[in-house]
């Protein structure tokens, strides 16, 4: 782009300030800015007030500092000298001007109270702060984005209006206040932090019954896909809630607490005791978003390397009583959090979507009303199919499909907390995950991969590389 022009209006307060102004504008200068300064562009026999007035009239001059100190400010308000005529000009055109980005203040001296020395007709606007020498370069690069009308921050580009937001009838779980209440006990510490936690759990535990599909019309699938969508807040409130808990507080008290949680929530993904007809798929909304909230925890756990946490998760069974699923065995493991969908199989042969897994498309694209990088939910499902694979030695009814690793082709490589476990100190704190001594406890399993005596999870050409995704070779291989 074309060099700005940029006009300095100053005071000659001292020669020091003369001094600190041209000393400014060869820095601006240096930086690609075409300066105008009276020092270097008025001459003998030039008019002055013209060349003030040059800064309003002169269409190539973009952009004008307002460089103020004491002097400058009594001047400017006073209406006194040249500075008073430039205020007059500077003035009237900030007023009357709908676009306010062509001036901006520079300051350069406080009064003992350190309140900026500005003109009155500037005092309500923004301004650079150049006064403060450890801030100098931050607010020197400030003003160089003015210039150039390159801001740091920029406003993303807008979305559409989530569809959840648009349904009728909307759904409350009633967990606000004791959502607010868990968040500020957790992060402050309080005495009743678990207590509170707890609550919320109990709450959300309690009033997720609201989103059980009963009465319905049209097709199933839609109406699933529609109650998926009406859950997103409190799935994010919950989202917020580890987050809170992974980065502040993830003492043991409060992970069982969420084990706890996890394991009320069991039942919705299976017939009610008093229900005595039924499909398979009655129960598919809530399979979804279990499921999803699982693989949330486990994916936060991870990102902040509480690895200890994550594998209370994963290594404690789940008291289940009265579920016919599993007849008299009441206690369940983690992968009963991952349950089977019919409804989106059946949508995506109804509307011929030819997905290969309507349930990863989901996952992925609901990732973007989050803080949490999808790739950490890829983490998450891989560390939690390799744990159930050595558990359960690929047993089917036991095992963990990973959903979101039909994705793999958008992160290749292995993921994050193996690639660092090539450190052994890490390795070391990674292995609670899959409760091993040493790499070599993946050998036989791995072994078994390429001898396809176990099968790997497949999307019609599309499959997974555990070897590649552990970084197998070089796990715990430096210190």
């Amino acid at each position: 782009m074309d060099s700005p022009k940029v006009f300095i209006s100053y005071s000659w307060s001292s020669p020091n300030h003369e001094e600190w102004v041209i000393d400014f504008a060869t820095r601006l200068r240096e930086s690609g800015a075409d300066v105008i300064l009276d020092k270097w562009d008025l001459r003998e026999g030039h008019d002055a007030i013209a060349f003030m007035e040059k800064m309003v009239t002169d269409p190539e001059i973009k952009k004008v500092i307002i460089i103020c100190d004491r002097v400058y400010a009594e001047k400017a308000d006073r209406r006194e000298g040249g500075v008073g005529t430039e205020t007059q000009i500077i003035s009237k055109e900030i007023y009357e001007k709908v676009q306010q980005d062509k001036f901006v203040a520079v300051i350069v001296e406080k009064d003992e109270q350190g309140k900026p020395y500005l003109p009155a007709y500037y005092s309500s606007r923004i301004y650079i702060d150049l006064s403060q020498p450890d801030k100098y370069i931050e607010n020197f690069e400030r003003l160089l984005r003015w210039i150039y009308d390159q801001p740091l921050y920029t406003k993303p580009e807008l979305g559409q209006k989530p569809s959840f937001l648009s349904e009728s009838g909307s759904i409350s779980l009633g967990t606000t206040l004791s959502f607010n209440r868990a968040i500020d006990a957790i992060k402050n510490e309080k005495g009743y932090a678990a207590g509170a936690l707890n609550e919320y759990f109990e709450v959300f535990a309690q009033n997720l019954e609201k989103f059980r599909i009963k009465d319905y019309e049209g097709e199933f699938d839609e109406v699933v896909i529609k109650n998926i969508e009406a859950f997103l807040p409190y799935r994010n409130e919950a989202i917020q809630v580890f987050l809170v808990l992974a980065r502040y507080n993830p003492k043991e008290e409060f992970i069982e607490g969420l084990h706890r949680f996890f394991e009320s929530l069991i039942p919705y993904m299976f017939r009610p005791k008093d229900v005595t007809a039924w499909n398979k798929w009655d129960f598919d909304n809530f399979r979804f978003l279990i499921h999803e909230l699982f693989l949330y925890a486990i994916s936060i756990l991870l990102k902040f390397e509480r690895f200890q946490q994550a594998a209370m998760l994963l290594r404690q069974g789940y008291y289940v009583p009265g579920i016919s699923d599993y007849g008299r065995n009441v206690m369940v493991f983690f992968h009963v959090f991952r349950q089977y969908m019919r409804s989106l199989e059946y949508r995506n042969e109804r509307l011929k979507l030819r997905r290969l897994s309507l349930r990863a498309d989901l996952l992925k694209d609901r990732a973007s009303y989050t803080e949490i990088d999808f790739r950490y939910l890829m983490q998450a499902d891989f560390v939690l199919f390799m744990r159930a694979e050595l558990y359960w030695e690929g047993k089917l009814s036991e095992t963990w499909w990973p959903e979101t690793l039909l994705y793999l082709d958008l992160f290749p490589g292995p993921f994050e907390i193996f690639a660092r476990a090539e450190s052994s100190r890490y390795f070391e704190k990674i292995k609670c995950l899959f409760d091993i001594d040493t790499p070599k406890d993946f050998y036989k399993i791995l072994e078994e991969y390429r001898s396809e005596k176990r099968k790997l999870p497949r999307w019609e050409f599309n499959s997974l590389n555990p070897e590649s995704l552990l970084n197998f070779g070089k796990l715990a291989t430096r210190p």
